[in-house]
C-alpha cells in the first residue's frame, strides 16, 4: 500500500528524527551558540528574556559572561574575580550607559502609526507594551515589537476616560468620578455605586493592590482592586490634585495647580513632606526613580524640578521652555536621564543629577521618508534630529512639533502621545 502525500512525509519525518516545522527551538544546541555568537551583549540579554530554552542555551555556553568581560577589557577595567560575581549589576551598568548615549547622541528613527480613529492624549510603557488612550472610547494595548494591536478595552458610552495604569493582569481606568478594571481577557467592572462616587478625578496611579485617584478637592483616594472599596481618604494639598507618583515603599507623591508636591504615607495616612518651587505655578507632571531616590516635576510654565526625597531638598531648578511641560519620564533602572515633553513640541533629555539639557530632538520634516506595511499596522518612519543650542524653537514649523501630551520612556527608545491619532515611536541608535 502506497502512503499519500501527507502520510508519506509524516513518515519520512518521523524515520529522519526530524519533527514538523522549523521552530527555534528544536535547533541543536551548537547551532543556537553560533547565531548567538553574532549578537551584540544587547541583542543576547534581550534573548535570554525569550524563552527558557534559549536562556539555558546562553547561560551554559557562558557567551554572556565572555561578551561582558570583553567590554570590561576593551574600557580598561579590571576582571578579578570578585567582579566576576557581579556580572548582572555590571551589564546592568553597560545595557545604562548604553542607553544614555544613544538618547544623548544616538541616530534618530521615528516610527509613527495610526492607533485610534481619534485624537487620543495619553500613553504607558511596561514590560515591552504600550497602553494607549484618552480621547477615544477604547484603549488599545500595543506590542511595540510588531505594533500588532493585542487587546482593547472600551469605555461605557455614559462614561469618559480621564487616565489610566496597568500592569501585566489588569488595566485600571479613572472614569470621571468612578473607577473601571479590565482584566486582559476583556472583563469589565465599574465601582463604587452611583451613590458613592467621589469627587472629580484628575488623575490615578496604580501598583497592586492600591489605585490612588487624585481629585479635584484636594484629596488622593485608595481604592482596594480586589475588596472594591474605598479605603482611605488622604488630603493631599487644598487645590486639585493634578498629577500623581507611587513609590515601592508605599509613599504617595502629588502635584497641584497650587505649586507644590505633597508626599504622604499609603500605611498611616500622614504627611512626610511637602516640596515647594521657587515659582507659584501649577505642577503639571511628577515622576519618582526609586533606584535614586529623586523625584522630578514639571510645572505649567516650563520649568523642571528635582528634589532627593532622602534629604527632602532641592537639588536643582532649570527652565527649560516657555510654556507648559505635559510629562516626564525614565528608564526605570537609568539615574543619568530624563525625557521631558510639552506644548512646544520638543523632546528634551535631560540630566537627572544636574538638570542639564543633553539634547533636544524635533521631527525632521513631516512627510514620511518611507513607509511599511506589515500584517498588523501601517508604519511611517521618519527621520529625527537633534536642535543646536542657539535654535529658536518658536521659529521652527509646529508640523515639525506638535505638542507632546504624554510620553513614556523605553530601552533606547521613548513613546509619545501628540492628542491625535497616532503614536509614535522614537528609536535611539548609535
Amino acid at each position: 500500500m502506497e502512503h499519500g502525500p501527507s502520510g508519506g512525509s509524516t513518515a519520512m519525518r518521523r524515520r529522519s528524527g526530524v519533527r514538523g516545522g522549523t521552530r527555534m527551538e528544536w535547533l541543536e544546541h551548537d547551532i543556537l551558540c553560533i547565531i548567538f555568537s553574532f549578537l551584540d551583549v544587547f541583542d543576547l540579554v534581550r534573548c535570554t528574556a525569550v524563552c527558557k530554552s534559549w536562556n539555558a542555551v546562553i547561560r551554559k555556553s557562558e557567551l554572556l559572561q565572555v561578551l561582558y568581560f570583553k567590554l570590561r577589557r576593551d574600557s580598561g577595567e579590571s576582571t578579578s574575580s570578585g567582579q566576576r560575581k557581579s556580572m548582572e549589576f555590571g551589564l546592568q551598568e553597560v545595557a545604562m550607559k548604553y542607553h544614555r548615549l544613544c538618547l544623548q547622541r544616538g541616530r534618530i528613527d521615528i516610527h509613527q502609526w495610526k492607533a485610534h480613529s481619534v485624537g487620543v492624549d495619553q500613553c504607558r510603557m511596561k514590560m515591552g507594551l504600550l497602553l494607549t488612550g484618552v480621547g477615544d472610547k477604547v484603549m488599545r494595548l500595543w506590542s511595540l515589537d510588531s505594533y500588532k494591536c493585542e487587546e482593547e478595552y472600551y469605555i461605557p458610552d455614559t462614561a469618559f476616560l480621564v487616565d489610566f495604569d496597568f500592569d501585566e493582569s489588569k488595566i485600571v481606568g479613572l472614569l470621571g468620578s468612578r473607577v473601571g478594571i479590565w482584566t486582559r481577557n476583556g472583563k469589565r467592572s465599574i465601582f463604587p455605586s452611583p451613590e458613592g462616587t467621589f469627587s472629580k478625578g484628575l488623575c490615578v496611579r496604580y501598583i497592586d493592590p492600591d489605585a490612588v485617584i487624585g481629585c479635584e478637592d484636594g484629596t488622593a483616594r485608595v481604592f482596594d482592586m480586589y475588596s472594591r472599596t474605598c479605603s482611605r481618604i488622604i488630603k493631599m494639598h487644598a487645590g486639585p490634585v493634578t498629577c500623581l507618583a507611587l513609590s515601592d515603599d508605599e509613599l504617595i507623591l502629588s502635584g497641584s495647580s497650587l505649586g507644590s508636591v505633597s508626599i504622604s504615607d499609603l500605611a498611616s495616612d500622614q504627611r512626610v513632606a511637602r516640596l515647594r518651587p521657587t515659582d507659584s505655578a501649577g505642577i503639571r507632571t511628577l515622576c519618582f526613580n526609586p533606584c535614586s531616590h529623586l523625584v522630578f516635576a514639571g510645572t505649567t510654565v516650563g520649568y523642571t524640578y528635582c528634589w532627593d526625597l532622602r534629604t527632602m531638598k532641592s537639588l536643582w531648578e532649570t527652565r527649560i521652555s516657555s510654556n507648559v511641560l505635559y510629562s516626564l519620564s525614565h528608564l526605570r533602572s537609568d539615574n543619568s536621564t530624563l525625557a521631558v515633553g510639552g506644548i512646544d513640541g520638543v523632546l528634551r533629555v535631560l540630566n537627572q543629577n544636574t538638570g542639564e539639557v543633553l539634547s533636544r530632538c524635533l521631527i525632521d520634516d513631516e512627510r514620511p521618508i518611507s513607509s511599511t506595511r506589515n500584517m498588523h499596522a501601517f508604519i511611517e518612519k521618519k527621520k529625527g534630529i537633534r536642535l543646536p543650542e542657539d535654535a529658536e524653537v518658536d521659529r521652527i514649523p509646529r508640523t515639525c512639533r506638535p505638542p507632546i501630551t504624554c510620553l513614556s520612556v523605553g530601552m533606547k527608545k521613548v513613546v509619545t502621545a501628540h492628542n491625535s491619532k497616532y503614536i509614535r515611536m522614537w528609536k535611539f541608535k548609535m
